[in-house]
């Protein structure tokens, strides 16, 4: 009998820990309305006339905001500046992803890491876009960009 007591306790202890609401680090992102990010570093890529793949790292200040974050719609509005734009916002296990894509070829992506960077939250930003001549004040070769985020709402 008192095998049989144990077998359901343990069953019944196992039953409420899969029903109970799972509270994990993933809980601020998942719950984000909006973010503000800032880009201290950038790494622009390019290739040589031979082909080589080069890559220059500098410093940024890139700064991005995510608005009305929806992830259960899976949209996003980013602003830059003045500018607004719709995006596909997605989360899983502790990750944000924001994605645009241009009509005209490019993809930009957001990912926003659950992981601690002095009280914000870890963050890449990568501009997957070339053109054989570089266009003056535009991005014209593929960069990536690393920061971190802050949750404001």
């Amino acid at each position: 009998m008192h095998f049989r007591h144990l077998v359901i306790s343990a069953l019944t202890v196992a039953l409420v820990m899969t029903m109970a609401p799972r509270v994990s680090a993933q809980g601020r992102l998942a719950t984000a309305k909006a973010l503000s990010c800032s880009f201290q570093r950038s790494a622009t890529g390019s290739w040589s006339k031979a082909g080589a793949a080069t890559a220059v790292v500098k410093p940024s200040t890139l700064v991005l905001r995510f608005e009305a974050i929806d992830f259960d719609d899976g949209t996003a509005q980013l602003r830059t500046g003045k500018v607004a734009s719709e995006v596909v916002a997605k989360t899983a296990e502790g990750y944000a992803h924001f994605m645009q894509v241009f009509r005209t070829g490019p993809l930009y992506t957001t990912t926003v890491f659950d992981k601690d960077a002095n009280g914000k939250l870890k963050a890449v930003h990568s501009r997957h876009e070339y053109f054989a001549t570089p266009l003056p004040g535009s991005t014209s070769s593929p960069e990536q960009y690393y920061g971190e985020c802050e949750v404001t709402k």
